[in-house]
């Protein structure tokens, strides 16, 4: 994937969704990949997370800033080790908000006060089924960036988890940011394509960072 004859380009999915191949370059992913292997050692570290029915996702997880468990959030590790959750640092809300600056323009940007990191992990043959991000009071776009394998991200509608939805190759280093009328839309990882990082990356599976604004009191 190092060279092809045709390079990818920014491209819209959906009204509101867009892909930006290699929006962070080598260094960049370096340095975020350092600091998601901090941030996924314990205490309130990385975790798997069970649904209320007994299921079990197959992607693991951590969080910064707010702790997300099915379907709400808090302030502690409440469905795992119960301390309190580690804090979003701000250079990760500046580079939220670069991300929808270049994504959506500068408008979309100027009011998005990122306090939300979802930290997924994917390895053998994890994946995530379709669902909606609809566990915030915000309605700012959501920034997905991605390290290390390259999947398959099914961005779908916000209405059905069926179709219509749109098949994105996802590989390390790209952003994908949603908002607007896509911003409850549908979608998930219906498979990882093992062996396809960066060699000079050094991780073997998938990394998704994921950014949010939750629009919750300080002091909730």
């Amino acid at each position: 994937m190092d060279t092809e004859l045709f390079p990818r380009e920014r491209a819209q999915i959906a009204p509101g969704a867009v892909h930006l191949p290699d929006w962070l370059d080598g260094d960049r992913q370096r340095e975020l990949l350092r600091a998601c292997r901090e941030w996924a050692r314990p205490p309130a570290g990385l975790r798997t997370v069970r649904t209320p029915g007994g299921g079990v996702m197959t992607a693991r997880q951590v969080c910064l800033g707010w702790h997300w468990y099915p379907y709400a959030y808090a302030r502690t590790v409440a469905d795992g080790d119960g301390t309190p959750v580690k804090p979003f640092p701000a250079w990760l809300g500046d580079l939220g908000r670069r991300a929808v600056s270049d994504a959506l323009g500068p408008a979309q940007a100027a009011d998005a006060a990122y306090d939300i990191a979802l930290i997924n992990f994917y390895e053998g043959d994890a994946r995530m089924g379709m669902h909606r991000d609809a566990d915030e009071r915000s309605t700012a776009p959501v920034v997905s960036l991605s390290l290390g394998d390259a999947c398959v991200f099914r961005f779908g509608n916000p209405r059905t988890r069926a179709r219509p939805y749109t098949d994105v190759e996802l590989r390390s280093g790209d952003l994908f940011v949603f908002g607007g009328a896509s911003r409850l839309a549908y979608h998930g990882v219906p498979r990882v394509l093992p062996g396809t990082a960066p060699a000079g990356l050094g991780l073997t599976g998938r990394l998704n960072v994921t950014l949010r604004v939750s629009g919750f009191p300080d002091a909730a």
